[in-house]
């Protein structure tokens, strides 16, 4: 198993969230040729996960898993001799080859593992609810891939998703005073929640406020009666409590909504691997159902969703030695 050949491969089959069917159809065929029993798990329309277990082992104890899809535009790949570059390089493609390739060095030491790929890790995790209706009984850890630098996670961040929306009243811009401005309700609104003070932790690091997206209006002519943001808070714990002085800090002439929350995790450390704490959300939380959680992998986050994104030739091998060497652990 040539990890290099096959992170490039996997480049560059286009798989951005919502049309992952190529690349998993590419998967499959490869499994296949492996001689791994490999199964297409549907998910919605075309697209679907993918996994796999060595044949008479279909109930494995350890399950690798990382996401197929990634965030756009597409990159097509290119390498030097250090690093391969393009557009899921460290997100997460070569996470899937260096996995693979573990799961058949591993097999020829008759250890059997899982393998499992899914879809949609990048918009809403579709993939992975759907995965945890499909957990094998018999698993009892799941090493998730992302980019860590082949740091083992002790903690991974939150994610809590809120929206703000302003209701006005349209009239002449001449004659603003017949109007009611929900932009500038919005804007308020806003000031006050970049200036609330978040919590913070000293291992973890600090919650942090992203606003994402405004958007609102009618014409720059028109007093507008509509304005609506997305935000993105990162958790370092529970969220209740930063719910209700979200609501109470906006104010009353906004509405907050709160669409998604994913938790904030802590996981186990293995003696004689780096840890890091991560600030970004994976799919560990909507596959409970797996058994316990590990998060590992190549590359640097943040080279992740750039237009220079890569992952480093010398990390992608260590990490086909950690993979074994932790699956090795587990079922030990």
């Amino acid at each position: 198993m040539d990890a290099v050949t096959l992170t490039r491969q996997l480049i560059d089959i286009e798989s951005i969230s919502g049309n992952e069917a190529a690349v998993g159809n590419y998967l499959y065929g490869e499994l296949c040729r492996l001689g791994y029993e490999t199964q297409k798990m549907p998910v919605e329309g075309n697209r679907f996960n993918v996994y796999a277990t060595v044949p008479d082992h279909p109930q494995p104890t350890v399950v690798f898993s990382t996401h197929m899809d990634t965030v756009p535009p597409f990159i097509t790949s290119s390498e030097d001799a250090d690093r391969i570059y393009g557009r899921g390089s460290c997100d997460a493609k070569g996470i899937i080859a260096a996995q693979i390739a573990a799961a058949e060095r591993l097999r020829r030491e008759q250890i059997h593992i899982g393998l499992l790929f899914v879809v949609g890790e990048e918009r809403d995790s579709l993939g992975a609810k759907v995965a945890n209706d499909h957990a094998p009984a018999s698993c009892k850890f799941l090493v998730n891939g992302e980019p860590t630098e082949n740091h083992l996670a002790l903690a991974s961040k939150g994610t809590l998703r809120a929206e703000a929306t302003a209701k006005g009243r349209m009239a002449h811009s001449a004659y603003p005073e017949l109007g009611d401005s929900a932009i500038d309700k919005l804007i308020a609104a806003l000031s006050r929640l970049r200036a609330m003070p978040l919590p913070s932790d000293r291992e973890v690091g600090p919650c942090t406020l992203n606003i994402g997206l405004i958007e609102g209006g009618r014409a720059p002519n028109v007093i507008p009666d509509y304005a609506h943001a997305d935000l993105l808070y990162r958790l370092i714990g529970p969220s209740d409590d930063l719910r209700r002085q979200i609501v109470a800090t906006a104010g009353k002439d906004v509405e907050i909504t709160f669409p998604l929350e994913l938790p904030f995790l802590r996981f186990r450390q293995i003696e004689g691997i780096p840890t890091m704490i991560a600030a970004f959300t994976t799919d560990i939380p909507k596959l409970t159902k797996w058994g316990e959680p590990l998060l590992i992998g190549p590359g640097s986050i943040h080279v992740a969703h750039t237009e220079g994104e890569y992952i480093e030739k010398k990390q992608l091998a260590e990490a086909i030695d950690l993979y074994c060497k932790i699956a090795k652990g587990l079922i030990a």
